[in-house]
């Protein structure tokens, strides 16, 4: 089994209320051969809420207490993207997880680029928050550009 970022699996848990379902995703959902996750809910975010952006750095300048994660109107949410990583990675442990699918650009799970903090629209190259503590801790993580290179790995080990 492999975890996908919930948006990717057809979930409506953005910022904005939306998914952003890719279909094969989502069936592997459907049947049970991806575990959906989503750290900003599970760090106690709502649905919707504000667009969040880190400021200062990326996802791996959180974890060192360099970079903060700030709403569009200046709340300081980086605690509850700081838990929600925590949550998603014991939740990936207890289903014995290894690899997972993250969506691109998202401050929390983006793998190659984020949003630079200005909520300008701009995009730099760097990791989201849960993305960061993933990888610090041993999970392989791909964009879902990129879903296709896991999928066709799960197929030939299963």
């Amino acid at each position: 089994m492999i975890g996908i970022s919930a948006c990717l699996g057809g979930i409506c848990c953005r910022y904005d209320g939306q998914s952003k379902e890719l279909s094969f995703l989502k069936e592997l959902v459907e049947k049970k051969e991806a575990m959906p996750i989503c750290p900003e809910v599970l760090g106690g975010l709502p649905i919707p809420r504000e667009p969040a952006e880190i400021t200062s750095g990326d996802g791996f300048a959180v974890w060192q207490g360099q970079a903060s994660v700030l709403t569009v109107s200046g709340e300081d949410v980086t605690e509850c993207f700081k838990e929600g990583a925590k949550i998603a990675y014991q939740k990936l442990l207890e289903h014995q997880i290894d690899t997972l699918i993250v969506k691109e650009d998202s401050p929390s799970c983006g793998y190659r680029r984020i949003y630079d903090g200005t909520f300008s629209g701009n995009k730099i190259a760097g990791i989201g928050v849960a993305t960061a503590y993933f990888i610090l801790n041993g999970i392989s993580v791909v964009s879902e550009n990129e879903w296709q290179t896991i999928v066709q790995h799960e197929g030939s080990n299963g």
